[in-house]
């Protein structure tokens, strides 16, 4: 249950408009839901200021649609992340608002109206995340991480395909690497980018290693080694193809972060 939500229910209870029994109806589900196969974690956008995710590989597409009505039924937006072909046909049929994100390969459920006439969602922030990719080929998980973050309510930005065999590509948009609040790396082959966005910003910079690359690379172990040795200062890294995991920490460090921007 969102917050706003929930501080509507409350209000409703205080003004008389809503009975504690039909409260207690609603609440009666807050910490967990057991659907036999999954304990639906109600209570997680309370706890962390976002809901639970529906990662969709090992699932069934019936467990899928599953979870996501529990979701939606108790005011949260759903986020489905590497959700297959027949989920996403599952989840629109359901759902008939829901958004697809093909390169990302999410599905997004709004959230419904609040008793307010509000839509319960985190507010959004003035600080910026810039996502970069290295290549076109890492962009897939440089969405994943710009949907992520601009779903849980930053603004985003994104600078794609300006890896270090053309570094004059990345020279050329300094202004937005300097404008930005958090930055969030994506990079396969050697994984070099990270370092070179991170010798140049005084932000966090949040690499991501991706799995391409040709058979050294050993499916994106090459490049997580690199970011993890990186000898450029404030350069932190999730694990390989995370975009979701560096998109939702990017928005978590943009709400701490105030937004001084520009160069020094």
């Amino acid at each position: 249950m969102e917050a706003e939500r929930l501080r509507a229910l409350l209000e409703g209870v205080r003004r008389g408009e809503t009975s504690v029994d039909d409260a207690l109806d609603q609440l009666r589900d807050l910490p967990y839901e057991d659907l036999g196969f999954a304990r639906v974690d109600h209570h997680r956008s309370l706890r962390t200021g976002a809901p639970e995710v529906i990662y969709c590989p090992g699932k069934s597409v019936e467990q899928i649609v599953a979870i996501a009505e529990r979701m939606h039924l108790r005011g949260a937006k759903v986020l489905a992340t590497r959700v297959g072909a027949d989920a996403i046909d599952a989840l629109r049929r359901r759902f008939p608002k829901a958004r697809h994100h093909e390169t990302a390969r999410m599905v997004v459920v709004p959230a419904e109206q609040s008793q307010t006439g509000d839509t319960p969602g985190p507010s959004r922030m003035e600080g910026k995340i810039l996502v970069l990719s290295a290549g076109t080929a890492d962009i897939p998980v440089a969405e994943e991480a710009a949907v992520t973050a601009s779903e849980l309510g930053s603004p985003v930005e994104r600078l794609y395909d300006v890896g270090v065999a053309g570094l004059h590509r990345l020279l050329d948009r300094l202004d937005l690497l300097f404008a930005a609040n958090v930055l969030v790396v994506v990079a396969g082959m050697e994984g070099a980018l990270a370092s070179v966005v991170g010798g140049l910003v005084r932000r966090p910079v949040i690499a991501v290693p991706t799995s391409v690359g040709y058979g050294a690379n050993f499916g994106g172990l090459s490049a997580l080694l690199t970011m993890l040795n990186s000898c450029a200062a404030g350069v932190a890294v999730v694990n390989i193809d995370n975009g979701f995991g560096a998109g939702y920490f990017a928005h978590l460090v943009n709400s701490e972060t105030p937004d001084h921007g520009g160069r020094t």
